[in-house]
């Protein structure tokens, strides 16, 4: 099995680009994302690898990050999920991205990715909520993020959070800046006092 390749780029093409190591061209599929973040042809490159076996063939898989490879797997293992998918909404959003959306239910933000209607979403959030923290690296705001999801935070933390989405934030950030906010302000803080510290917060 290929983890890792490490090689010049001897061709990048619409779905896939070739790797030349040491005078064997690799095809490896990747994300018009990291298509599109590759230096020139001729250029060293490396990536980290998926392998897939199947009966008819083998088929590399090509991420910059180990976190990108890592939500690829992930993301198959859920129930309607391939790799075609998974690919699709790891170049569509960052690894913190999925991990975000799943934790606060956002299956708006999942569906962003071409190919994923709400009954994959929804299955994506269903199967993976549990598996996030494993995934999410250093966010410290995650518990709050799955207490939105799951309806379990206070009134005033959600009507806080409410607030700023209708403000124009997206959920995350909005999540992201309440959080803050109630490390500054204590649990016991009202809407208000979170609402006017979270716009501090973001505002810096």
């Amino acid at each position: 099995m290929i983890g890792k390749l490490k090689g010049i780029i001897d061709e990048i093409n619409v779905d896939h680009l070739i790797v030349d190591v040491h005078g064997v061209g690799y095809i490896v599929f990747a994300s018009p994302r990291v298509l599109g973040s590759l230096p020139g042809i001729g250029e060293a490159v490396t990536l980290f690898i998926e392998t897939q076996v199947r009966e008819d063939a083998i088929k590399l898989f090509g991420f910059t990050t180990k976190a990108e490879k890592q939500w690829f797997a992930l993301l198959q293992t859920v129930q309607g999920v391939g790799a075609k998918v998974a690919l699709a909404l790891v170049g569509t959003l960052s690894p913190s991205e999925i991990g975000n959306a799943i934790a606060l239910k956002d299956i708006a933000m999942i569906c962003r990715a071409p190919g994923i209607g709400k009954k994959v979403a929804e299955r994506i959030v269903t199967e993976l909520k549990n598996k996030v923290p494993e995934f999410a690296g250093n966010d410290n705001n995650l518990a709050l993020k799955q207490d939105l999801g799951e309806g379990a935070t206070s009134q005033a933390i959600s009507d806080a959070v409410s607030a700023l989405e209708n403000l124009g934030y997206s959920r995350d950030q909005a999540a992201n800046a309440i959080a803050s906010a109630l490390r500054e302000a204590g649990n016991d803080a009202d809407s208000a006092k979170l609402i006017r510290l979270g716009l501090k917060e973001i505002s810096r």
